[in-house]
């Protein structure tokens, strides 16, 4: 039977150990700074609603309503570099796409969290519906080239859990990937990075670009396509320590 987990936040910083609810399908899971049932969820803290919100299982995902009179919840995807919904005040059974959710909620000058863990999700078998022509993808990507490795280095302090984190500069790409790719300098990074502009479709290719400004944000364009697509994922940085990658150049 499919269930979700919810983990309370620590009731104090040195209180790693929290009491773990889990949750069939069809079961809600009320929380709060008081209780009305035995089975409500406190969160003791003076900036929590009495009656803050309410987590339902609804087999493979669950739903999240916010009962507060203020306050917006944010639900982040910790594996998701960056990756969260809103719920605002009032909002009912707002659905949660995440395995692996963080419902942030804000209480007089502090964010504590309350952890979800969802089923896995289920996907189709790679066999079914396979009849046909095959669609042509969106987003075309060869992990061997060094453009994939320029990628991953920009992606990198994103997915390694800081989803707000400043992208590395040009210089940082370098010395990044100079241990694994020696002949990697400015020229050759800003080259791939233009390339990479190009063949995501950030812009036109050369033969075709109209005279005007350039793009701004290239790098930021490119990270944030990236993660939000899942053309670079976490087990993909692996490309940052292995043999040097092929060309393009």
């Amino acid at each position: 039977m499919y269930s979700i987990i919810v983990v309370p936040p620590p009731t104090t910083e040195d209180d790693p150990n929290r009491t773990q609810r889990r949750l069939a399908p069809g079961e809600r899971l009320v929380f709060g700074r008081s209780t009305r049932h035995a089975n409500d969820l406190i969160v003791p803290h003076d900036g929590v609603s009495r009656r803050a919100g309410v987590i339902s299982a609804q087999g493979a995902f669950w739903t999240l309503s916010n009962l507060s009179g203020g306050q917006t919840y944010v639900v982040e995807n910790p594996e998701g570099a960056g990756e969260h919904i809103k719920v605002g005040p009032g909002r009912l059974d707002a659905p949660v796409p995440f395995e692996f959710s963080r419902i942030v909620l804000p209480a007089a000058g502090d964010l504590l969290p309350i952890e979800v863990w969802a089923p896995r999700h289920d996907y189709l078998r790679g066999e079914e519906y396979g009849d046909g022509d095959t669609t042509t993808p969106a987003f075309s990507v060869d992990r061997t080239k060094r453009y994939f490795a320029v990628l991953a280095a920009l992606c990198e302090p994103r997915l390694r859990g800081e989803p707000h984190a400043p992208l590395p500069t040009v210089e940082q790409v370098v010395e990044r990937l100079r241990p694994h790719w020696p002949a990697a300098s400015r020229t050759s990074v800003q080259w791939n990075i233009d390339y990479l502009a190009v063949k995501l479709r950030l812009k036109p290719g050369p033969e075709t670009a109209d005279t005007g400004p350039r793009l701004n944000g290239k790098k930021e364009s490119l990270v944030s396509l990236a993660l939000r697509f899942d053309l670079v994922r976490e087990d993909d940085l692996v490309v940052l320590t292995a043999p040097a990658p092929r060309g393009t150049r």
